[in-house]
């Protein structure tokens, strides 16, 4: 059987499976039944200094909910824990003591000065944690006073608090990383000039989930205000991995490790973060929405795929997609796919024609010979993808790759390699012609 342990930074874990730093890992309670349900690690709710945050007792998150009443994403302005520092310490030594097989990271979050920092990193040591995770992300509440994603957004204040704790700490430090911002990369390199030994991400994204049209007051609201809070769940998803791969594919961040975090509600969401080069995964929202069980689901799952493509370890597959991850410019112009319709499986919805004909190419034509079917006009065919996409059948529309020599014949040309990408095209006006 495949080999789903992790050793990420040195800390042993039993898989790779984390709670990330959330309600779910405020408590004693709450991380040892998480560590009886089979997680391998926890990130404990962020501490900070006392006197505590207080916390709204109104409505702290909300969701966005599909037709069929899934959780797309939840929204949430609750702050940092609001229980004291000694308490958390406290709990935090019994629990490591309790499960040391399993990583114990804590997240930190205190103001933006040398002495608050060189104050509070002795006393998490002390509990036998085996890492802290510097929260430079939380968008809401925190920010407003200076921290979370207030510092996450200047690398420079990354860089200068990051070498703050690894100069009065001996623990692996976690630089955990904001969505809110324009270019990912510049703070995880300021992170890896300050000497983190990995990043993590993405913290959740700034948002305001909805408006109550009969009150006329944004939703989630207490006492009838409201504020924008963090956004997560599966809607995240895409967003978190752009920016996984963004920091495993630059050259200045080569080798920083890399822990995801972003919509991974299964083991296939796991196994993608992994493959764009993370080395352990954190998980929040399906843990809220499903409880902590579904990491047995996760842990066979990722072990059946990796005995199926025999994959013996989490580094053997960590981090194969990132080279298939380009720029635009980079793409190959002269690949051309055209769409194909199974005619067995077709249930003659007609959804693929109606998109086609009204927001694509016209590509798509519904043919009358007795009972109506509908065919690819492979002339006007772009692959776009949009028929495939929207298909209710699957694998009824696929695409099907042209081969080199083979005629296009939405151009009028045959098929060929002999540009690569779009900087020696001859439709780019930019290329060089020496």
């Amino acid at each position: 059987m495949a080999d789903i342990s992790s050793k990420f930074l040195g800390i042993k874990s039993p898989n790779p499976f984390w709670l990330a730093s959330a309600p779910p890992t405020d408590k004693e309670i709450n991380v040892t039944r998480a560590f009886e349900a089979g997680w391998g690690g926890v990130v404990w709710k962020t501490l900070g200094e006392d006197p505590p945050v207080v916390n709204v007792s109104g409505p702290r998150y909300t969701t966005l909910m599909s037709q069929d009443r899934r959780v797309i994403a939840l929204n949430n302005i609750e702050l940092i824990t609001d229980r004291p520092l000694r308490t958390n310490l406290e709990e935090i030594k019994r629990v490591k003591r309790a499960w040391p097989d399993r990583a114990m990271i804590v997240s930190l979050m205190v103001p933006c000065n040398e002495e608050s920092w060189k104050n509070i990193l002795p006393l998490v040591e002390d509990t036998g944690a085996d890492g802290i995770e510097l929260n430079f992300g939380c968008p809401h509440g925190m920010s407003e006073r200076g921290m979370g994603s207030a510092v996450g957004q200047v690398p420079e204040y990354i860089q200068m608090v990051t070498a703050w704790c690894k100069q009065y700490t001996r623990l692996p430090v976690i630089v955990k990383l904001t969505p809110n911002i324009t270019d990912v990369r510049m703070p995880a390199r300021a992170a890896k000039a300050g000497g983190a030994d990995a990043v993590s991400l993405i913290n959740t994204i700034n948002s305001i989930i909805g408006v109550d049209l009969d009150r006329m007051i944004m939703n989630p609201s207490t006492d009838g205000w409201g504020s924008h809070g963090g956004y997560c769940g599966p809607a995240v998803k895409p967003i978190a991995q752009n920016m996984v791969a963004e920091i495993a594919r630059d050259a200045a961040t080569a080798g920083l490790p890399i822990s995801g975090i972003g919509g991974i509600t299964t083991w296939r969401d796991a196994a993608e973060f992994i493959a764009l080069g993370c080395g352990t995964v954190q998980v929040c929202t399906a843990a809220m929405v499903y409880g902590f069980k579904i990491v047995q689901d996760m842990c066979s799952g990722l072990s059946n795929f990796m005995d199926e493509k025999g994959y013996k370890s989490i580094d053997e597959m960590r981090g194969l997609a990132v080279p298939t991850v380009k720029n635009w410019n980079q793409l190959n112009l002269n690949h051309t796919e055209k769409a194909v319709i199974n005619q067995d499986s077709c249930i003659q919805c007609g959804r693929c024609h109606v998109v086609c004909e009204d927001t694509s190419h016209q590509a798509i034509f519904a043919v009358k010979d007795g009972q109506r079917h509908f065919e690819i006009n492979e002339a006007e065919c772009v692959g776009c993808n949009l028929c495939v996409s929207i298909c209710p059948v699957p694998d009824t529309i696929t695409m099907r790759k042209l081969a080199p020599g083979e005629m296009d014949l939405r151009t009028g040309k045959p098929v060929s390699g002999e540009y690569a990408n779009w900087t020696t095209h001859p439709n780019n006006p930019m290329r060089s012609t020496a």
